[in-house]
C-alpha cells in the first residue's frame, strides 16, 4: 500500500494535476488507507509520521508549496466535497488487497493515465 501511494504521488506530479485534486479512499477499517496516504506523502517529500485522521477528522500537510489534507469523512453525513476526481476502492483479497481505481474528471483521468504508465 505504501508503494502504491508513492506511485500515486509520482503520477500526480507527472500529470501536472491542478491546484485542487480530490482523491477518495474507500475501504474497511485496516484496509490500508492511511498506509497508502503515508506512501503518497513520503513520495511528495514528507518526512515523519502520518497519523490517521479518525479522531481529528483532518490532518493537514504542507509539501512542495501545496496544502494537502488527509480527511476521514466516515462519520460525517453531509460531505460537500462533491465527487472525487479519483476514487480508490480498497478491498481485502485472498492474496492481499484488491484495488479498483476510477476517475471522474479530466484531472483524475490524467493521474490515472500517469499511474498506468508507471512500470513499477
Amino acid at each position: 500500500m505504501r508503494a502504491l501511494g508513492a506511485r500515486l504521488g509520482a503520477a500526480i506530479c507527472a500529470a501536472g494535476a491542478g491546484p485542487a485534486l480530490v482523491i477518495g479512499l474507500s475501504g474497511e477499517l485496516g484496509a490500508g488507507k492511511t498506509t497508502l496516504v503515508a506512501g503518497l506523502l513520503a513520495g511528495l517529500g514528507h518526512e515523519g509520521p502520518v497519523r490517521s485522521p479518525t479522531y481529528t477528522l483532518i490532518e493537514p500537510y504542507r509539501l512542495a508549496g501545496r496544502d494537502l489534507y488527509h480527511c476521514d469523512l466516515y462519520r460525517l453525513r453531509d460531505d460537500r466535497l462533491g465527487k472525487p476526481d479519483l476514487l480508490l476502492q480498497i478491498e481485502y483479497a485472498p492474496s492481499g488487497r484488491a484495488i479498483e481505481v476510477k476517475a471522474s474528471s479530466e484531472a483524475g483521468r490524467q493521474v490515472l493515465a500517469a499511474l498506468r504508465l508507471d512500470p513499477a
